[in-house]
């Protein structure tokens, strides 16, 4: 979620898009059904995004919270 947000937000012809930093708190586990994952950005910068990511199931049950830092990088021009 935090690495498609963040492509969304960025300048896609001359930037790119790299994880930094991932953490997870898994709630409670889930074998089967339906899981929704909500991210809402905490930080958008020129170099960094941060996410706060949020997993829940069917039920509206949180399963998993999740904050994920996104670096963003210019491209190599092509020779």
């Amino acid at each position: 979620m935090a690495s498609v947000g963040t492509f969304n937000l960025i300048d896609q012809k001359n930037q790119m898009t790299v994880g930094l930093e991932i953490n997870a708190n898994h709630i409670r586990g889930k074998r089967d059904g339906i899981v929704t994952a909500v991210a809402v950005p905490l930080h958008k910068g020129r170099t960094t995004m941060v996410w706060d990511i949020k997993i829940s199931d069917e039920e509206g049950k949180l399963i998993c919270v999740s904050r994920c830092t996104m670096a963003i990088v210019d491209k190599k021009p092509s020779t």
